[in-house]
């Protein structure tokens, strides 16, 4: 039998094209993404998915917004089968709260994409007294994991592997996590874009570090999206902190001359190739760009500063993985 012939992405494709080219892939798979409103790239890339998957579960902490976001996907998608989830990210109580309600759903979970960041705000504790950015990017995206990992190993099979992407950033080459804040939030330490940049660092050594735990039972992913006009970068918050590094221009508009941006199609890509494409499995932990496999900074992937930060989240959120 001829080996099935992939096609080579580039900055241009689509998550529509991606999702084609492994609609085999998709096909009757289950996918939890979280992070779904409309004008994200977590919307596209749950519509795209649901052309062929099973199931598509969409998270969001607001009803009436998430609302929206399943009706934008049926509206393009009448055949999509979508279900919904309300989740707070930045409670670990709501976490805990959904997964034990997607726990108790019939199907097993395929994928599980962290999607959702809080975004770049000012510096804010959470009801569990986490800085927000980390709470919601890393802290809580890994208990969700671990919560959901039974449903996850649940859809392993001879010819399937489950897998956990992360959208991270190329903004993780800036700096490695701080351990010191990580526990013990200090506004006084607080940049909006070194918060940004620990957070994306965590989750390349935690897709990575999930891989060696599990012994290969469940694969672990972390994508740059590109630099894209979301409706995150587009908050008012966001728009001082983009400015003053050079994203946006002094009327908060894209800088197109030092900056190439991709639309939401585009930015929606890696993600899906992250949760299909085979021809990653022998690189478990990859983090990838473009929609194919790059390279990630040393300090993110690091096998000795995952196993710290892995501990450290196991014990800042109270659960132990246990494969």
């Amino acid at each position: 039998m001829a080996a099935v012939e992939y096609p080579t992405f580039t900055f241009e494709t689509t998550a529509e094209e991606v999702a084609d080219a492994f609609a085999e892939q998709i096909r009757g798979k289950n996918v939890l993404i979280t992070g779904t409103s409309v004008n994200g790239i977590g919307n596209e890339t749950a519509r795209v998915i649901a052309k062929y998957a099973n199931l598509v579960i969409l998270t969001g902490h607001n009803e009436e917004r998430l609302k929206l976001a399943e009706e934008a996907i049926k509206g393009s998608l009448p055949t999509a089968n979508t279900r919904t989830l309300i989740i707070d990210l930045s409670s670990l109580a709501s976490v805990r709260k959904a997964a034990a309600e997607a726990s108790a759903y019939p199907e097993p979970i395929h994928v599980l994409i962290h999607n959702a960041a809080a975004g770049l705000t000012p510096f804010t504790l959470t009801v569990d007294g986490y800085e927000a950015q980390m709470a919601t990017g890393h802290l809580a995206s890994f208990l969700l994991t671990k919560l959901l990992a039974p449903k996850l190993l649940a859809a392993k099979t001879a010819e399937f592997t489950p897998r956990v992407v992360w959208v991270s950033s190329s903004i993780h080459v800036l700096e490695s996590v701080n351990f010191e804040l990580l526990k013990t939030p200090d506004a006084t330490k607080y940049t909006p874009i070194m918060a940004y940049a620990h957070v994306k660092s965590a989750t390349v050594l935690t897709a990575g570090e999930l891989g060696r735990r599990s012994k290969g039972a469940i694969l672990g992913y972390t994508v740059h999206p590109g630099v894209i006009s979301t409706n995150i970068n587009q908050a008012k918050d966001a728009i001082p902190v983009l400015q003053a590094v050079g994203v946006l221009d002094a009327e908060g508009k894209p800088d197109s001359t030092n900056y190439k941006w991709k639309t939401i199609p585009q930015g929606a890509a890696t993600t899906v190739a992250a949760a299909f494409d085979p021809r990653i499995s022998a690189t478990p932990g990859a983090y990838l760009d473009d929609s194919k496999v790059a390279e990630a900074a040393a300090h993110s992937t690091d096998p000795a500063t995952a196993a710290k930060l892995w501990t450290a989240t196991e014990e800042i959120v109270g659960e132990k993985f246990e494969f």
